[in-house]
């Protein structure tokens, strides 16, 4: 097989690659939506920390509130009670431009549907958030390679993304989260679109990343098995958190 049908993380370029993970801390936290009648409460005072370095999977079936619960750690949202707290910060408390330059600095998205430009090229959507942060094209460039060397993709920075299959697909999407040295990664869902033998080579890419760079891994999934490779998980049903777990970290 070639490294691009059996992907690893390529451990000498992280290496070089800094990581400022952060510790996050849920307080009592409540999301509601509607009011009266139509109130709906989709988490009810959840608490829980989630130290620096660690493989943490949500898990819950559709509807449970486990796609909630990642929005309001990810900054994305805002909880109608309680407080979310990243290293010591109550996001709650922080403006609109402290609370998007904590987000574009800690932490990295992969999502299930991709959000790829397909007519754009690969480096072209892997080096989109240095663009809009006003990183140079010279400092980006080299950046972008650099990230896709680490997922063994760099021989496909010039493809357009609609030219890869759906593992390059995802694999570009975590090279793109990596870009920003994030110490958190938040992903959602990762393998849903993938078949089993090309999604546990993804998951090998994430938990290789966590494993060798100490990045935050925090899994969104009602996948049994994906969860079980997490250090921890937490099992949300109806917006409470009904069972905490060790994994088997893989």
């Amino acid at each position: 097989m070639t490294c691009n049908d059996n992907p690893t993380v390529n451990e000498r370029t992280l290496a070089n690659m800094p990581t400022d993970t952060k510790t996050i801390a849920v307080q009592e936290v409540t999301k509601t939506y509607g009011k009266g009648d139509s109130l709906f409460t989709a988490l009810d005072n959840v608490s829980f920390d989630i130290r620096p370095g660690e493989s943490v999977a949500i898990v819950g079936k559709s509807g449970s509130g486990k796609s909630t619960l990642m929005h309001l750690l990810a900054l994305m949202d805002k909880p109608t009670k309680g407080s979310v707290i990243i290293d010591g910060q109550a996001a709650g408390k922080l403006s609109a431009k402290k609370l998007n330059l904590l987000r574009n600095r800690t932490f990295g998205f992969v999502f299930q549907q991709f959000f790829l430009n397909g007519n754009a090229s690969v480096l072209e959507n892997v080096i989109l958030p240095l663009k809009i942060a006003g990183v140079s094209s010279r400092v980006r460039k080299a950046k972008g390679m650099e990230v896709l060397k680490a997922v063994e993709l760099d021989d496909k920075a010039r493809n357009k993304a609609n030219d890869l299959s759906g593992g390059q697909k995802q694999r570009a999407v975590i090279a793109r989260a990596l870009i920003n040295d994030p110490g958190i990664i938040f992903a959602d869902e990762p393998t849903g679109n993938l078949d089993s033998v090309t999604g546990r080579k993804v998951e090998d890419i994430l938990f290789g990343l966590n494993k060798t760079k100490g990045i935050t891994l925090i899994i969104v999934t009602h996948d049994a098995d994906l969860a079980a490779r997490c250090s921890r998980q937490i099992h949300i049903q109806d917006g409470q958190i009904v069972k905490t777990a060790t994994g088997r970290r893989i």
